[in-house]
């Protein structure tokens, strides 16, 4: 179980109390803006690091191309992974587990920071 299984199925249970069929919804959405956050700043990170060593392999244009096929892509694998069968089974490991609960302002916090992060280092391109 990863990371991002583990998020999931935290806000996932966290929402599952308050709003019973919006939970997946949730922690769905909340799974992909985390995973494309740290996919924005780890393209902002290379784009500076390229910049600094005077490399130019791409446009700008392409590379928010990019960006976006890879969001498109990265939320549909998350409703594929936690829409069906695999949830079942991740959802079974998680209750037969039961690992310890992370802080919910924590977790809602990431992408954010993330975020900030990446807009940081794209202001020093």
């Amino acid at each position: 179980m990863t990371v991002f299984d583990q998020f999931f199925f935290t806000m996932f249970s966290f929402y599952k109390k308050r709003y019973k069929q919006k939970a997946n919804a949730i922690a769905l959405f909340y799974t992909s803006f985390l995973q494309i956050s740290v996919a924005f700043l780890l393209g902002c990170f290379f784009a500076a690091f390229f910049s600094q060593m005077h490399v130019d392999s791409m446009s700008s244009e392409k590379a928010w191309t990019i960006f976006v096929l890879i969001a498109i892509g990265i939320h549909f694998k998350n409703w594929l992974k936690y829409s069906g069968k695999t949830r079942k089974v991740l959802n079974a490991k998680w209750n037969k587990r039961k690992p310890p609960q992370q802080n919910i302002v924590l977790l809602c916090c990431l992408p954010f920071v993330a975020i900030g992060l990446a807009l940081i280092m794209l202001k020093s391109l």
